[in-house]
This record gives C-alpha cells, sequence and structure tokens, in this order.
C-alpha cells in the first residue's frame, strides 16, 4: 500500500516520473529521459529546467560505492550532548565533518542531539572510529545501529 502524501509543490505525474528517473540515474541522456517518461525531447528539457530552477533539483552527484572506499559495513550512530551549548556544538560539528568514516550529520529533535550515517570496514575499524568520537570534548552518550538492509524510496505517491 501507498502512503498518499501531500504534495505541496503542485508537481505532476510527468515531473515525479523525471525525479524519480533522475535519481536512479542521474547521468540518463535528455532523449533517453524524454522516452522513458513519455514526452518529447522539448518538453522534457523545459520541465527540468523548471525543477532546476524551482530548487526541487539541487544538482547531481556521484553516487560512490562506500564499501570500496571506507567499508561495507554502515551504522547510524546517535550521539547526547552533555549540554546544548553553541560553541560546543559547533566545536562538535567541525570535529565530526573532518571523519572521513561520517557520510553525514544531522542536528535531530527528539532523545538525542545528533544522528551520524558512517561506513566502517569491520569491528576493529568501528571500534577505531568509536575512540575517535568519545574523544571529542561535550559528548554524554554514544548510540550505534548497524544497517542490516537498505531500500530505495521513490518521489510522489
Amino acid at each position: 500500500m501507498t502512503a498518499n502524501i501531500a504534495n505541496p509543490l503542485k508537481l505532476d505525474k510527468q515531473d515525479l516520473k523525471i525525479l524519480n528517473a533522475l535519481t536512479r540515474d542521474g547521468r540518463i541522456t535528455w532523449s533517453e529521459l524524454a522516452e522513458e517518461i513519455g514526452l518529447s525531447l522539448t518538453p522534457t528539457l523545459r520541465r527540468v529546467r523548471r525543477l532546476e530552477q524551482d530548487g526541487i533539483i539541487r544538482g547531481y552527484t556521484a553516487d560512490l560505492d562506500q564499501a570500496k572506499l571506507i567499508g561495507a559495513m554502515g551504522l547510524f550512530i546517535t550521539i547526547t550532548m552533555e549540554r546544548q551549548v553553541e560553541e560546543i556544538l559547533a566545536k562538535f560539528e567541525t570535529a565530526v565533518a573532518g571523519l572521513p568514516e561520517v557520510m553525514s550529520g544531522y542536528l535531530i529533535s527528539g532523545g538525542h542531539d545528533y544522528m551520524l550515517h558512517a561506513f566502517v570496514r569491520d569491528l576493529d575499524h568501528y571500534r577505531e572510529l568509536l575512540a575517535v568520537l568519545t574523544r571529542i570534548d561535550g559528548i554524554a552518550h554514544i548510540q550505534s545501529s548497524f544497517i542490516l538492509k537498505t531500500f530505495a524510496r521513490h518521489v510522489g505517491t
């Protein structure tokens, strides 16, 4: 069953097809994209340019194989800080942003202050990462969850 999520931007089915196709393959040729979504080339390009100008498409990036670069074990690490003082938070964010294992970090609401998405080679590498994190001032608690399965989500309903 597909959730019926509100569409505040009023994107139509063609726009959603474009977004899904570009999410799967950002290097698809314009003619292949037009064929896939069932429009001719000019209207397809016009729609893509509008999606870019509206900031819905922010750019095109390479999807890197983290297993080959860093390690195959993905995990989420939640961090609770001792205090939520701007200076301490800024130092934490700077320290974590420089770690090659950390793909992204989020300041979050709820029971924790931060969530990190990271990759490691193995448990020894994980312990090394934890040792680095525990040396960062201001951390009260660290909790990790290993990713067992990843699945994709498509744009739209």
